[in-house]
């Protein structure tokens, strides 16, 4: 019943952001860690939560438990131009505001005043950018530069080279998943990071409970909703006009998730005495934060997802679109922490 899966959004949200608390679970600072400090015990625990994901989606799928084909990452038509560009802005604009919508929301949880902003923000550009004055622009480019291939995912593709629906199931789960796990096991001191491994395989698995929660406690033939799991830059725009316009608007899972998060990151924070008000710190880190902001709500709708809701659950799905949108956070990531530019003001907050 649509009922329960807002209830279960709301669970699932809840354990999200006691995790995110913990952990520091965040794509962000382990591609930070991993490339300005050598470490990277953070970037092979989102391998293992990557890795899980990977093979929860992938057998309820296969099992008819949930036909993750009627997600958004599996339409057959789409453009992989818009995709790398929304995923290159949203790189660049998570390392100027600190962190993505996800780390924004924990952040929030925590007291961090800065976070607000950087939410606020992402709703609103989110929301002109997939129905207001930035939508004709992008449904434009949309249609100019769309696709629709033989094949949107691995499976798929090797479905066309003679492997059965189930056979090419479970060798694409097996080759990602265990290249996932080598990396992330292969270092010695990530062995014994025990926290940042819990970590990993929790999130991986609420990530399959999304799943469920959506395409299995929430289907309804009279009352469908849409099938998906863990993502973020769409459901804080929807939780922004929820919250201004509650009387014409429904509960949905993505909403229900944005408020799990941040009250699950509030009573940890609370609990184990981590709660402090932050603000910011000068008006050029203010302009800096919002400027970032924006290019993840723009971002994020061009590329229909974050590093959660690309990076995780759509890669969940092995979908083409979904890897291409990772390439470009990650490669908006890296010119904004490596560049001349960007790295002195960064470092300067």
């Amino acid at each position: 019943m649509p009922d329960l899966s807002i209830l279960s959004g709301f669970a699932i949200g809840l354990a999200f952001g006691v995790v995110g608390l913990l952990s520091g679970f965040c794509l962000l600072s382990s591609l930070r860690d991993w490339w300005t400090k050598d470490d990277s015990r953070k970037i092979r625990s989102y391998a293992v939560a990557l890795a899980v994901a990977i093979i929860g989606a992938q057998f309820i799928g296969g099992a008819g438990i949930v036909d993750i084909g009627k997600s958004l990452y599996l339409q057959p038509s789409f453009s992989a131009p818009l995709i790398f560009i929304g995923g290159l802005l949203f790189g660049l604009g998570m390392v100027l505001s600190n962190g993505c919508a996800s780390r924004a929301l924990v952040l929030l949880g925590k007291g961090n005043i800065r976070s607000l902003v950087v939410l606020v923000i992402i709703a609103v550009t989110a929301q002109m950018t997939l129905k207001g004055l930035l939508a004709p622009a992008r449904l434009a480019f949309l249609q100019w530069t769309q696709i629709a291939p033989g094949a949107v995912s691995i499976p798929a593709f090797l479905s066309t080279l003679g492997f059965t629906e189930t056979a090419a199931r479970i060798a694409a789960t097996l080759v990602a998943s265990g290249a996932l796990f080598v990396f992330a096991f292969s270092n010695q001191q990530f062995r014994k990071a025990y926290g940042q491994i819990a970590a990993g395989f929790a999130v991986g698995l609420l990530v399959t409970a999304g799943w469920l929660a959506t395409g299995w406690l929430g289907a309804d033939e009279f009352n469908p909703i849409p099938v998906t799991s863990l993502t973020f830059v769409s459901p804080v725009a929807d939780s922004l006009q929820y919250v201004m316009l509650s009387t014409g608007l429904s509960l949905n899972f993505g909403i229900a998730l944005v408020s799990g998060v941040i009250v699950g990151s509030l009573l940890t924070s609370v609990l184990t005495g981590r709660f402090a008000l932050e603000g910011y710190t000068s008006a050029s880190h203010t302009a800096r934060s919002i400027g970032g902001a924006a290019l993840m709500g723009a971002g994020g709708a061009m590329a229909y997802g974050c590093t959660v809701g690309q990076g995780l659950t759509g890669v969940s799905t092995l979908a083409f679109p979904s890897l291409i949108a990772v390439a470009g956070i990650i490669t908006g990531a890296a010119f904004g922490l490596r560049s001349v530019a960007v790295v002195p003001a960064f470092a300067a907050r």
